[in-house]
This record gives C-alpha cells, sequence and structure tokens, in this order.
C-alpha cells in the first residue's frame, strides 16, 4: 500500500521501536509543546458550539471542513483531550502530529535514513543494482510488452473498443503526482489539482519524517499540486491513466483525465484531516473515481473497544472510523466511485490477527509501535469503510500475491499487482512486478542512473521518443492492483457515464461501476486444496513458505472477491 523515501541503507525498521513502552515519556520536564489535533462535531451540532467547546478546552481551530465536521485544532493545553472529549458539541478527537521543529538532543534519524515499514519492504522487493536490458516494440506502446499486467485484465484487447475519455476524472488519492512526467503530462490535470498535506520535519521522538522545510526545493513546508517527491503517487497514476503516445506505457483508461488530491506526505505516512479533505474535495469538483492505496495512519486497525488499547486511543481510532466514513458517504453520494487496496499484511482480516505496527507515528514523546491482538471487529481505513471497492492482488499467473491481505466478505474484486516470486521455481525475478511511471527527479536524487541518463538498478526502464525521455520502475503490492481496478472503472464511466450537469464532463452512478466490475469479473475459484502454501526461495539462500487459507466459492471467495477484474468484459465487448 503505501511506501516512504529511502535514500540510504542506513533505514531502519520502525518494528525495532516495538520495545519502547508505548506510553514512556522523557523523565527531565520539558515546556508544553504545541500538539495538533483533529476534531470531529457531532451530527447535528452547531459549529458555533464546537468551536467554543474547543476555545474553552484550551484550542485554536486552525480550519474546518465543513461537509464531515472535522476540524484541525492546535494547542498547548497537555490535557486539551480530557477537556473536550466529553463535550455534547463533539464526536470526537484524535492526535494528528506535533507542530514545530523537534529538540536538537532527541533527533535520532538523518534526512537520508527515513524509516522503513513493512509495505515498503513489500513493495520494493526484488530490487538489485545492476542495469538489466529491454527492448522496445513498435507494436501499441513500446514498453508494452512488460506489461503482463494489462493483458491479464485485457485491458490492451479493451482499447481498441474504450479509452475511457477526457470527461472521465480520477482521482489519485496518494503521496503526490510528478505531472510533468512525459506519459502523465498529456491526461494530468494541474488546475483541478491539490495538495491537502503539510510538510511534517519531525515527529514527536525528533525523529525525521518528511525533513526540514529549509531543505526542500522551494524551502517551505507546502508543495506544489504537481510534484511527487517518494514515487508512490506517480506509479499509481501511470498505472490508470498513462496515454497511448508512442511513449513507455499505457494505462488502463488511457484517455482519462489525472486530478492529484494529494493526502500522503513525501514520508509515505497519510494523515486523517488530509483524507477526509480530498475525499469531499473529489465529491465537491465531480470526480468518478479516486483511488486509495493507503491506510490511514497511526493505526493499522482501528479499535472502539479493544481492552490492549488505552480509553484515549479507542477514541482516537473511533474518531478515524467515524470522520473518514462520513468523508467516504459524502463522496459516494457526489458520484465518486470509491477504489481502496487491501493491505499488504498477507492477512485475512475476517481473522484474528496480531497488529505489531501501530501506532506507527508517534504523537507524543517515547510513542511507539506494540503489538496488538486484533479481533475482526477492528477496521484499517480507509480499505475497510462503507462504499469502498476493495482490491487484493495478483501474481503473473494469476494466483493470489503472497503478500496479499484477503478475507471472505472483504475483498470484492482481484487485480494485479505484482509478485516477484511467482515464479516457476519461486525465485525472485523484478519483471513480475508491475511497471509505471517514475519522476526523473528522484531518479537523479537517488543516483539511480548515470551520467548517460541509463539506469543502473535493475529496477528501472527508460524509454525514449526522440529527445523526449521517461523513466518507469517496477513495484509490486495491493498498492499496485487497486490502480489497475480503478482504471477498469474509469473505462465503465468512459462507456456508460452520462453528462454531468452539475460539474461538467461525465458522471455515473457508483453503485452502477460497482455492479458492472464486479457482474463482468472473471470468477476464479480457491485454489485446491483451499490452503495454499507460498514458497519463498530467498537470496541469501533460505526459504519461506507460509500458509493462507481461501474461503468461499468460485462467485464470491476471499482471495478474489467477485473474481478478476476483465475491462474487455467491462465495456461491452
Amino acid at each position: 500500500m503505501k511506501r516512504v523515501i529511502v535514500v540510504s541503507a542506513a533505514a531502519v525498521m520502525i518494528a525495532a521501536l516495538s520495545a519502547v513502552p508505548a506510553q514512556a515519556v522523557p523523565t527531565t520536564a520539558e515546556p508544553a509543546a504545541t500538539a495538533q489535533y483533529v476534531v470531529l462535531y457531532k451530527e447535528g451540532a452547531a459549529a458555533s458550539d464546537a468551536k467554543k467547546a474547543i476555545e474553552a478546552a484550551g484550542g485554536s481551530v486552525v480550519k474546518v471542513n465543513t461537509a464531515v465536521g472535522l476540524a484541525t485544532v492546535t494547542t498547548s493545553n497537555a490535557g486539551f483531550v480530557s477537556a473536550i472529549k466529553d463535550n455534547a458539541a463533539i464526536e470526537g478527537v484524535a492526535h494528528d502530529r506535533v507542530i514545530g521543529a523537534a529538540p536538537k538532543a532527541v533527533r535520532t534519524v538523518a534526512r537520508d535514513a527515513r524509516q522503513l515499514r513493512s509495505d515498503k519492504a513489500v513493495e520494493t522487493e526484488g530490487r538489485e543494482h545492476g542495469a538489466v536490458k529491454h527492448g522496445r516494440t513498435v507494436k501499441a506502446e513500446p514498453l508494452s510488452g512488460l506489461q503482463w499486467d494489462l493483458k491479464q485484465i485485457r485491458a490492451d484487447l479493451a482499447h481498441k473498443y474504450e479509452q475511457s475519455d477526457s470527461k472521465v476524472l480520477v482521482g489519485i488519492l496518494d503521496t503526490g503526482v510528478d505531472g510533468t512526467h512525459p506519459d502523465i503530462a498529456p491526461n494530468f490535470n494541474r488546475a483541478l489539482s491539490r495538495n491537502f498535506t503539510v510538510d511534517v520535519p519531525y515527529d514527536a521522538n525528533g525523529t525525521e519524517v518528511d525533513g526540514p522545510c529549509e531543505q526542500e526545493p522551494d524551502q517551505s513546508c507546502d508543495d506544489p499540486a504537481d510534484v511527487d517527491e517518494n514515487d508512490h503517487g506517480t506509479h499509481v497514476a501511470s498505472s490508470i491513466g498513462s496515454p497511448i503516445n508512442n511513449l513507455g506505457i499505457s494505462g488502463v483508461a488511457p484517455k482519462a483525465t489525472i486530478v492529484n488530491l494529494r493526502a500522503g506526505q513525501d514520508s509515505g505516512y497519510f494523515f486523517l484531516q488530509p483524507t477526509v479533505d480530498a475525499l469531499t474535495y473529489a465529491g465537491d469538483i465531480g470526480v468518478d473515481v479516486v483511488n486509495m492505496s493507503y491506510y490511514i495512519d497511526p493505526w493499522l486497525f482501528n479499535c472502539t473497544d479493544n481492552p490492549a488499547d488505552s480509553p484515549e486511543d479507542r477514541l482516537e481510532q473511533a474518531t478515524v472510523i467515524k470522520a473518514a466514513q462520513r468523508a467516504l458517504n459524502y463522496a459516494h453520494r457526489h458520484g465518486v466511485t470509491l477504489v481502496g487496496a487491501a493491505g499488504n499484511q498477507a492477512a485475512d482480516y475476517t481473522k484474528e490477527y496480531t497488529d505489531r505496527a501501530s501506532p506507527n507515528f508517534p504523537s507524543v514523546p517515547g510513542e511507539a509501535p506494540r503489538t496488538r491482538v486484533i479481533p475482526p471487529s477492528c477496521v484499517s481505513m480507509p480499505g475497510e469503510g462503507e462504499h469502498v471497492i476493495a482490491v487484493s492482488s495478483t501474481g503473473i499467473s494469476k494466483r493470489k500475491a503472497y503478500y496479499s491481505s484477503f478475507g471472505n466478505g472483504y475483498v470484492d474484486v482481484a487485480a494485479p499487482g505484482g509478485d516477484v516470486y511467482d515464479t516457476p521455481d519461486n525465485t525472485r525475478d523484478i519483471t513480475k512486478a508491475t511497471l509505471s511511471a517514475y519522476p526523473t527527479s528522484l531518479a537523479i536524487a537517488r543516483e539511480e542512473i548515470d551520467e548517460n541518463g541509463d539506469p543502473t538498478v535493475n529496477y528501472l526502464v527508460k524509454d525514449c521518443r526522440g529527445t523526449t525521455c521517461a523513466y518507469y520502475q517496477y513495484l509490486q503490492g495491493t498498492s499496485m492492483a487497486s490502480p489497475r481496478a480503478a482504471g477498469v472503472s474509469a473505462l465503465i464511466v468512459g462507456k456508460y457515464g452520462h453528462p454531468d450537469w452539475r460539474n461538467g464532463g461525465k458522471t455515473l452512478s457508483p453503485a452502477f461501476v460497482e455492479a458492472v466490475l464486479k457482474g463482468t469479473a472473471t470468477k476464479t475459484p480457491c485454489p485446491t486444496p483451499p490452503a495454499y502454501t507460498y514458497t519463498r526461495h530467498l537470496p541469501d539462500g533460505t526459504t519461506a513458505t507460509a500458509t493462507h487459507v481461501c474461503e468461499g466459492t468460485t462467485a464470491s471467495n476471499g482471495f478474489y472477491g467477485k473474481g478478476i477484474v476483465d475491462a474487455l468484459r467491462a465495456v461491452g465487448r
């Protein structure tokens, strides 16, 4: 799903912090830090009453999303949550982040050694130094021979009949989109794109997150809405909407319009307020489909009654669920088809799960991930939200990918997201991941190309049309599967949509899009036997095995949902 920039091999696993007590605080007294919260208003409560309650508790309202009733609040009152949580105008409150730079004494990680999380490890599995040569064809797009994913869902054949439409808007809720990439720019709408995030220099433990604002190219914590300093969002956008232009690859919906609705930090964290703001904005401007390849931090799963959590943690998680669902409901009511990644935990979301990744972003000094046993009633947002089409990932052989989470009743459909171990001998092959656009600026900054601009690593591919050159990278994950399903959704809107008299362009009921997407998917049965064992021969000479149990029928099961999406069948051929 989500990932973070890694510029140095010195990156450390966030799991290594799990030995730190979850609620530990410094032994020396510190001045009261200014902290930021998100406060959810009670439905039906007067905004003026909620504002008064916030101010009475020592908070200052920075902004309010009036469509959802979610306010961003700053305060230096350490007892803010206790002071406001029982007010009749307030539904919930959650930590957002610490404001300002952390003390130098507690800064623990340099800018070029950012924390590495499990999603990142999954998505970049198989990366090695050493360039790999790829042939360039003239049939379809030059790198189409490397796009096994398009062939699996028959998008290459569907393009003969339907390529979507510039009137179809696809919102990318991610880390940003490189709007200058030559294989994105023709379909990128800069005017409608927005960045709903503000860079976070340090977390509460003094660890660098997005890095000092003065080290940004624009020396600001506010990035423009056409850049991606992570690379994840650009890959997702390209998978959906790269045009057919005799350069590089084609997206699933090569004529759809891409709108950057940035909700993720440079570092790969996704917080509640940006997600809510992006979703309501999508509804307001007439976006037809959004892709959400992430979960809302800091909780992988949000629980309202888990005894392993403190009352304040439960309140925070309940706030995430309620606020995110209000935003999803708002977008859905306004005609937005919501597509999300199923997750890279290799977990059955309908069963008990041991979560060792939450909270992954410290809101108070000393806080770190801890081990929690999660019942199925806990939910990962937005993927498990109502109205969201949850997408699991397949490899080149159509088996469920080894990392893909699953669950009968959770997964709606499946789509190709890559599996580098889906090979005849279960050894690693990077070309079994998926290929999509990569920002040139990152290739330069990460020293992945030589003085001639040629890749020096096996996960990058270069293609040129005349003097115009572009880069593409291999990634795997449910983050990559979700945009393939979102792309098919955009084809459906292009095919069956009608004029949007309110916003212009086209529109189509999300319920109709979902029905077509599911109804035309290729029904795929559970493996036989349903307890499928994955074997991976790792580069260090060891072998890893894991067994996942598929429940359900051919018509609907935990690995594939209603089936693997089929672009050709979806557009009526």
